[in-house]
């Protein structure tokens, strides 16, 4: 598909080299446990989700920085032959950002993140791609980059009427939801409960239908895994939407997997109910490897196991 065609997303967003170790049970406070084996990957949430993003379909312009170091470099080129535009991509004179991870035999994980030039991105660097994400079809983020630049490309999106997708993790209790307009809020079910203040299936319609209004949240998308993903509107519709069963490996990247792909098909001007299927997909296929980006799948991929869920249901 030539850039002419494809939809343009700009994410907003981090990338770090994943140090992932393999153990039996994850370790209690306190105590030591040994590693089967240590690999290192690439990683950050906004890398993830710009390759799930990117390998949809999207033409996808990102927006972050990386070190001068030899992993920084590498990184730059690695985005680069995936087909992201890495223009907007600074490097700095700080290590690239680095995360921690230890992963167990049931798929479960825990994960230490040290940012490093992820730091370092600032309003002014979101200000010089404003042409950007303006001729842009979405807009993409998470909380691994300082706020204000997320808010700043928030901005500019809401001025364009540009859908903007945030996936807030990891929880900043300080984000300033009220000075932007967010379209689509992907959470899991423990970040709803800090964005929102209580389980979204806790309380009444209209006492979830007051709180994104607060939020100025336009929809609210929760994941569960396994379990079917819940869509709440400002408008008091909900609905529940099918998963694909798999049996995990690894769930590292599971939730950016869905974050990309939903972006790009919602920028590619599909359905939203339709989208969510297609990211339910791509998250779950994303836990059947190893790591946090090998394993995301492609449009095809995906297409194939939701032709699978549609012959069953």
């Amino acid at each position: 598909m030539s850039d002419a065609n494809r939809a343009a997303i700009s994410v907003v967003g981090s990338l770090n080299i994943d140090y992932f170790t393999k153990v039996q049970t994850l370790p209690t406070p306190g105590e030591t446990v040994s590693s089967r084996r240590l690999e290192l990957f690439r990683g950050g949430k906004g890398a993830n989700q710009a390759i799930s993003a990117c390998r949809q379909g999207a033409k996808v312009y990102f927006f972050g920085c990386v070190g001068e170091d030899e992993d920084g470099v590498a990184y730059r080129k690695a985005l680069t032959d995936e087909g992201i535009d890495v223009s907007h991509l600074n490097r700095v004179s700080t290590k690239t950002g680095a995360a921690f991870i230890t992963v167990d035999d049931s798929g479960e994980n825990m994960i230490v993140i040290a940012p490093g030039a992820n730091d370092r991105l600032d309003i002014d660097d979101i200000k010089a791609g404003r042409d950007v994400i303006a001729g842009s079809r979405a807009v993409l983020g998470q909380f691994e980059t300082p706020l204000e630049a997320l808010v700043e490309a928030a901005t500019i999106a809401n001025k364009e009427n540009i859908p903007v997708v945030i996936n807030p993790s990891p929880i900043k209790p300080e984000f300033p939801w009220h000075l932007i307009q967010t379209d689509y809020l992907i959470v899991n079910e423990g970040e709803a409960v800090e964005v929102l203040g209580f389980a979204p299936l806790s309380e009444g319609e209209a006492t979830l239908r007051q709180r994104l209004h607060e939020l100025r949240v336009e929809y609210l998308i929760v994941t569960r895994g396994s379990d079917d993903t819940l869509l709440f509107s400002r408008t008091g519709m909900s609905e529940t939407i099918e998963t694909l069963p798999v049996l995990p490996v690894d769930t590292v990247g599971a939730g950016d997997s869905f974050a990309g792909c939903f972006t790009a098909r919602i920028a590619a001007g599909e359905k939203m109910e339709d989208a969510i299927r297609a990211a339910n997909c791509a998250g779950a296929l994303t836990t059947l490897g190893a790591g946090a980006q090998d394993p995301i799948p492609d449009y095809e991929k995906v297409d194939q196991h939701l032709d699978h869920l549609s012959s069953k249901s």
